[in-house]
This record gives C-alpha cells, sequence and structure tokens, in this order.
C-alpha cells in the first residue's frame, strides 16, 4: 500500500479488501503522512494483527524534517502547513518510528523472488519515473524487479528497471 496519507476511511476500505483476500503480508511504501488522520492511521496499520513492514516516502520524511525543528525544503510552500500540522500531532515515539522505516525494502515473494520496494527509486524518495522515462535517465548497474501501484495504473505487476544501484 503506498500514499494513504492519513485517509483513514480510504485505509479501512482497502484494509477490508486486503482481509477479504486473506493477504498474509502487506508492505507500505511511504507516505502514511502527512495528512488528515495521522495518529489513527498509524495506530490502525500497526495493529493489523498480519506481518507489516514499512519504508519512509517522501511525507514521511519531510513531517521528520519539520518535528526536527526544520523546514522540508524539497516540499513545495503550499504544501508546507499540512507537513507542520501532522508534525504537531505525531506523539514522539512515532517520531522515532518513523525514523526506524528504512528507504528501501528487499522482500522474498514465492514465485516472484526477491522484490525491492521503495517510495520513489531506490536513489531518491521524490524521483519519478514511468515506463516512459528514457532509458538514459537510469545507471545501466544492475537489473532489478520492483513492484509498486505508484509507477502507472497501465503497467504490468512486475516492472523491468534497469539501472539503480543497491
Amino acid at each position: 500500500m503506498y500514499d494513504i496519507h492519513g485517509n483513514i476511511p480510504a485505509l479501512e476500505a482497502v484494509l477490508q479488501e486486503i482481509r477479504q483476500a486473506e493477504v498474509n503480508h502487506i508492505v507500505v511504501g511511504g507516505d502514511v503522512v502527512p495528512g488528515p488522520m495521522p495518529r489513527e492511521t498509524l495506530r490502525c496499520l500497526l495493529d493489523l494483527g498480519i506481518p507489516v513492514q514499512f519504508i519512509q516516502g517522501n511525507g514521511e520524511i519531510a513531517v521528520l524534517e519539520q518535528m526536527a525543528g526544520r523546514e522540508p525544503a524539497t516540499v513545495p510552500e503550499q504544501y508546507r502547513p499540512i507537513v507542520r500540522w501532522t508534525a504537531q500531532q505525531l506523539y514522539p515515539e512515532y517520531e522515532r518510528l518513523l525514523t526506524s522505516w528504512p528507504k528501501t525494502l528487499r522482500v522474498e515473494i514465492p514465485g516472484l523472488g526477491g522484490v525491492l520496494f521503495c517510495h520513489a527509486t531506490p536513489r531518491n524518495e521524490n524521483e519519478c519515473f514511468t515506463r516512459l522515462t528514457p532509458e538514459d535517465r537510469l545507471l545501466p548497474r544492475h537489473s532489478l524487479y520492483l513492484w509498486s501501484s505508484a509507477v502507472t495504473p497501465t503497467c504490468s505487476l512486475t516492472e523491468r528497471l534497469q539501472g539503480f544501484e543497491l
């Protein structure tokens, strides 16, 4: 699950489908926050009763910067009020939790193998790419398989991407 942004009603709807599908492991791919219900969203995800692993997205990084007393430079000015508000809503234990999440996560998936999860690209949580990104923008060093609902709705489940040094 990616880009929840503190939207607990939408999260609950997705979780209902996940329970019906009998999913046994969830990877949350970043941007649990900022959003309108950050504490409730985090608590919901932490209390699921099935294994959940998290990675940081640009939202968590921006909120953590704000919690540390720094304006998040990568956040456009019009979105900074929600980042500030979210940072004010979170308890210190949530700051420690968000800080503990890695930026990438490799998970072995039966029948698929090792899958690398990241919020945007393994290099940077703000870098954008799609299936139309020119190959010369990717560093030709490694091949990897990445699953992400955030790539584009027209991409297949597994996209072969070249060039991300791990």
